[in-house]
């Protein structure tokens, strides 16, 4: 059954970013219909993510405002545009950053989740399908973000960033999974694949390395050595199944050589999710040679290097990266609903503050004081 509005413009709310670091501000936005390709989706949950807060800044990138930001999300299709078959509307789905055309070599390898055409473009700030902005304020184009724009009760989105969710999850939950939960657990999961009863260090105990330490539990770790500069952090993380901390301001060493001395040489895995330089490189040393794998997650500043002596690689460790977790978000997505429905992922314990639509700047508030994991903001409130 088509929706009474397909076809039509949509007024509603919008969270707009009218410039850098300034509050957001709720206008009544104009949402155009899909083009082709593309669907429209009615948002119900969506949740601030720290990858919004960061551009909302705009201290280290490309400035584009009036921008409506939000990334991590969960919604209902209210229409399709041509050519969209794998979705109708009633659909639940969650909005993904990244995309998964499926037809491009990098989604066609079982290898890479990294699609040419729907890969993470972090300064478009237009539909890819004809260079224009579904949103509108007064007939002024408002610019999207990585395609996804949630911070509005409805966003047009490219088909291939859409991932089709079993309706009876509760999108209140499942909406973290969108984005840095998914991240952190695939990891771990699909790139450091830890065995069971081994050793993993996890730097930084946000909700990304909190998900990475979950990874972790799930694959039976024995030893989840959690590594941050913030103490308040450590009680947290147990519920997550790290089992020790270490900070490196309390020692005189460089932290990799502290874990070595904790494990006999070294963790058998490390996933890296600060994006710190430094962090990144002690990740790396601070797995055992022979076998250790460090798995780096964290976005680095854009001028820095990473410096190892060849030596730590030619001792058989191996450093990876991941994006997204390595997951194709059309294809895995689903599946990782499916561990919250069975029970075999807790995901409510990242939500620690909700919020309804109107009140968005505290969630702001919330991250930039570091305070809590993630706060579920409730569009129809």
């Amino acid at each position: 059954m088509a929706s009474s509005t397909a076809g039509q413009v949509i007024r509603c709310r919008a969270a707009v970013a009218w410039e850098a670091g300034k509050p957001l501000v709720i206008e009544e936005v104009e949402v155009a219909p899909p083009q082709a390709m593309e669907v429209r989706v009615k948002i119900l949950y969506t949740s601030l993510c720290h990858t919004d807060v960061y551009f909302w800044e705009a201290k280290g990138q490309t400035p584009l405002f009036p921008r409506i930001f939000g990334h991590e999300a969960g919604g209902v299709v209210e229409s399709v545009g041509e050519g969209v078959s794998d979705l109708k509307p009633g659909d639940h789905v969650l909005p993904v950053f990244t995309g998964e055309c499926k037809d491009c070599a990098h989604c066609k390898s079982e290898e890479s989740n990294m699609c040419d055409l729907l890969r993470i473009n972090v300064d478009r700030g237009v539909m890819i399908g004809d260079g224009q902005s579904r949103f509108s304020i007064n007939g002024k184009p408002i610019y999207h973000f990585v395609g996804t724009s949630t911070f509005s009760e409805y966003t047009v989105i490219h088909v291939g960033c859409l991932a089709k969710i079993n309706p009876l999850a509760p999108l209140d939950k499942v909406c973290v999974l969108s984005c840095g939960i998914s991240t952190g657990l695939g990891a771990t999961l699909n790139v450091a694949k830890p065995k069971k009863g081994s050793s993993v260090a996890v730097f930084g105990l946000g909700a990304v390395g909190l998900a990475a330490a979950e990874g972790a539990r799930i694959a039976g770790a024995s030893r989840i050595i959690g590594v941050d500069l913030n103490p308040k952090r450590f009680e947290e993380a147990k519920k997550f199944g790290v089992t020790e901390f270490v900070n490196p301001k309390d020692h005189d060493k460089p932290v990799q050589e502290v874990i070595a001395e904790m494990t006999d040489g070294g963790v058998d895995r490390s996933v890296e999710c600060t994006g710190n330089i430094n962090a990144m490189i002690s990740a790396f040393e601070c797995v055992h040679d022979g076998w250790g794998v460090a798995v780096l997650v964290g976005v680095p500043h854009k001028d820095a290097e990473f410096k190892t002596h060849p030596m730590n690689v030619l001792n058989e460790r191996t450093l990876k990266g991941t994006f997204f977790g390595n997951y194709k978000p059309r294809t895995d997505l689903p599946n990782v609903v499916e561990k919250y429905m069975n029970k075999e992922l807790e995901v409510e314990k990242f939500i620690t503050h909700q919020l309804p639509f109107s009140e968005i700047n505290k969630a702001f508030e919330y991250m930039l004081n570091g305070d809590g994991l993630r706060c579920i903001i409730n569009m129809e409130a």
